[in-house]
């Protein structure tokens, strides 16, 4: 089969320019809209309609009320998108991502760059920072794609992180470290030496050093060489003016700032990737000392609550992770799919069993390896796990619960999961609803020349 071309999205680190080249080179997957909307959800309701008509563009819409910016959101939504960022067609998402994400590659420290475009040290007001509500329930408007910059004070190792947060007054932002990363780490650092915390809170940049935020590293590791690795050349960055964090020199805002250790203010409830409203638990303050922006700046959002882009953009560095971890270990492993439905919570892994067991091998694995986990299904390498309702047959006919389903109990759980214990614990469960040695019966099957002639008798109508 001929390599479809696909073009190189990562030769500008300029967002503007991977934009146009999108546009430009898949004008199908995206959707201008001209007419003006409110700030106040309509975004996001145009995002929930599309996916329910099974649509998920890239969205650009030039007239948001009050907003004063253009808005581009949705843009993580479809996986084969992400793919092109990455210049490979859908099935080498996985392995390209991994690829890339392990080369690493230290940042270029530049003199100046689109970011210095006009810098504010004083009499500022964050109320004028272009940000959307997305829910009916959430709080108020919310930054969704706050990727924090810190470095560590003895090595200068930097960690990017995304942290939700909304607004607490003109020259203060609510923020959350509710996972207790890496950020949190270095947090902790900074208390111990009774000391505020330096960041730089990056709004908006080229979507491959946005999914380098989204990497999953050891501490010490710093994600803004999985940037280098993604773009295959070093990411250009400036010093931010006050303390000298680096930052991507062609980001549309930027604040520096610190996060006071001692103060905490109300932050929450947001729409999360559960589908649940959330508060959050360390509620912590981030003051704002300098302000950097682009001149026309855009707002590059990111749809909260359970969408399409929330997930891709959390999962898709998780299961090219758990991919090469699983095919290392076991070869038998054909694919791993984190499902929407299912939101962080679920995974299915596809294998052709060598011998009995090795799917209860696999699930505990995956269960093990991945905290967010709370449920994973093993399939026969035929099911197409990419379909829920494939995965669900598979369940209701190969099945077993009283000799099927392995439970393990009082594990580590996200935060965020609202059937949690209260002191964030879990329990864990794997279904093998792979056909096991004895399993009696034949698949129905048509044949393909058969499908054919359908395709070809329906495709006029």
């Amino acid at each position: 089969m001929t390599q479809k071309h696909i073009p190189d999205f990562s030769r500008s680190q300029d967002f503007r320019i991977f934009l146009r080249d999108y546009l430009q080179a898949y004008p199908d997957d995206a959707l201008t809209i001209k007419e003006e909307v409110s700030a106040d959800q309509d975004p996001t309701s145009i995002v929930w309609e599309l996916a329910r008509q099974g649509k998920h563009p890239l969205l650009v819409f030039d007239q948001v009320r009050d907003l004063g910016a253009r808005l581009v959101t949705n843009m993580f939504a479809s996986r084969e998108r992400v793919a092109r960022m990455l210049g490979v067609e859908v099935q080498h998402l996985h392995e390209e991502y991994q690829a890339r994400a392990r080369r690493l590659v230290a940042p270029n420290v530049v003199a100046t760059g689109p970011i210095m475009d006009a810098v504010q040290h004083s009499n500022f007001d964050l109320h004028t920072l272009p940000i959307i509500k997305h829910f009916a329930t959430d709080r108020g408007p919310y930054i969704t794609n706050a990727v924090i910059v810190a470095e560590h004070p003895d090595t200068g190792v930097g960690n990017m992180s995304y942290h939700r947060s909304t607004l607490h007054s003109a020259t203060e932002i609510a923020t959350s470290l509710h996972s207790r990363g890496h950020l949190w780490r270095l947090l902790q650092i900074a208390i111990e030496r009774k000391q505020p915390l330096r960041i730089a809170m990056v709004i908006g940049a080229h979507p491959l050093f946005m999914l380098a935020g989204a990497a999953r590293l050891p501490f010490g590791v710093d994600e803004r060489h999985v940037a280098g690795g993604l773009f295959g050349a070093p990411l250009d960055v400036v010093r931010t003016p006050k303390y000298g964090i680096a930052v991507p020199a062609s980001a549309e805002i930027v604040l520096e700032g610190v996060i006071d250790p001692e103060a905490r203010v109300d932050e929450g409830p947001f729409g999360e990737f559960t589908g649940y409203s959330s508060d959050r638990s360390t509620n912590n303050l981030f003051k704002v000392e300098t302000v950097l922006r682009r001149h026309d700046t855009i707002l590059v959002d990111v749809v909260g609550g359970n969408s399409a882009e929330h997930l891709n953009l959390g999962r898709i560095p998780r299961e090219s992770e758990m991919v090469e971890k699983l095919r290392e270990r076991f070869p038998s492993v054909t694919a791993v799919h984190y499902p929407s439905s299912g939101t962080h919570f679920h995974a299915y892994v596809a294998l052709k069993q060598m011998r009995q067991g090795e799917a209860r091998q696999v699930m505990l694995g995956l269960l093990g390896w991945d905290p967010y986990l709370k449920t994973v299904v093993a399939v026969d390498e035929d099911v197409d796990i990419t379909r829920d309702e494939e995965v669900l047959w598979a369940i209701a006919t190969h099945l077993q619960p009283h000799q099927d389903v392995v439970i393990v109990d009082g594990l580590p759980g996200s935060a965020l999961d609202p059937s949690a214990s209260g002191v964030g614990t879990t329990s864990r469960m794997g279904l093998d609803a792979t056909r096991g040695p004895k399993f009696d019966g034949i698949r129905a099957e048509i044949s393909p020349d058969s499908i054919a002639r359908a395709q070809q008798i329906l495709a006029p109508l």
